[in-house]
């Protein structure tokens, strides 16, 4: 899509550290966090929302778990409280598929 700013962060249009980057997606730190880790998972496809999703799309929610399973511990989240939080409807912001990892001291709520 265009002008989604996701698919320009992945582009390179818009220049963004990753934190992770596989074939499929890519993670990277939201610019407004709602907890002391606020991680973006991306993928590089882009799907609109998480009711567009089909069963081609199985590897890439593996890929997604998988991600997030390494970056709990990662940033030793396992013992601690996090949470994997998909926006839909109304509370989606960015027309991109896309899961937060959040954990360590909330800020606000997502």
């Amino acid at each position: 899509m265009k002008d989604c700013i996701f698919c320009r962060i992945i582009k390179g249009e818009i220049p963004k550290q990753f934190d992770f980057e596989s074939d499929v997606l890519v993670v990277f730190p939201d610019i407004n966090p709602s907890a002391d880790i606020h991680l973006l998972i991306v993928p590089k496809q882009h799907i609109e929302a998480i009711e567009s999703i089909e069963k081609e799309h199985a590897r890439l929610l593996f890929e997604v778990y998988q991600t997030v399973s390494s970056l709990v511990a990662k940033n030793n989240l396992k013992d601690n409280f996090y949470r994997v939080v998909v926006n839909g409807g109304k509370a989606q912001h960015v027309p991109h598929l896309h899961f937060h990892l959040l954990g360590g001291q909330w800020k606000k709520m997502v």
